[in-house]
This record gives structure tokens, sequence and C-alpha cells, in this order.
């Protein structure tokens, strides 16, 4: 009887010597993981915020550029247009 019990301690801490290794090693990995998936979450994070910024200043450029006084500068400077006198205007009708 203490021949057997001998054999199995001698499997037996071998076999929770590695699996206390394993789950040691599995630990490592998953952390290791998470803070891989922290940083990307992160730089996401950091993308996004500036693709929001970004999109604030297209919808501020827009707006400036569809205002009506900003169109008829730019038409009066850059294209030398200007309205014409009141005799020159017809109305169509359908």
């Amino acid at each position: 009887m203490k021949l057997s019990r001998t054999k199995t301690l001698a499997v037996l801490v071998p076999v929770l010597w590695f699996a206390a290794l394993g789950s040691a090693a599995a630990c490592l990995w998953c952390k290791h993981t998470s803070r891989e998936l922290f940083v990307q979450l992160q730089r996401l994070d950091t993308d996004r915020d500036n693709l929001d910024i970004q999109w604030g200043q297209l919808q501020l450029e827009q707006s400036a550029w569809s205002q009506h006084a900003f169109v008829e500068n730019v038409a009066t400077d850059k294209l030398h247009m200007s309205t014409p006198p009141a005799q020159q205007i017809r109305v169509v009708s359908p």
C-alpha cells in the first residue's frame, strides 16, 4: 500500500506542477491580449474623436459656403458678376 501511494504522488506532483504552469501561462496570455485590445480601443477612440472634430469643421465650412452673402461676394469679386438693371430683368411665367 505504501508503494502505490508513492507512485501516485510521483505521478500526481508533476501533473499538478504542469497544470499550475499551464494556468500561469494562460493567465499571462490573457493579460497580454487584454492589454493589446485596450491599446487598440484607445486608438479607435482617438480616431473617432478626430473624425468627430473633422465632421464638425466640415459642417461649419459647408454652412459658411452656403450663406447668401458669401456666394454674392464670390460672384462679385471673383467672377465679376453683377445684378442686371431692372429694365433688363424679364419675369417668365409658366
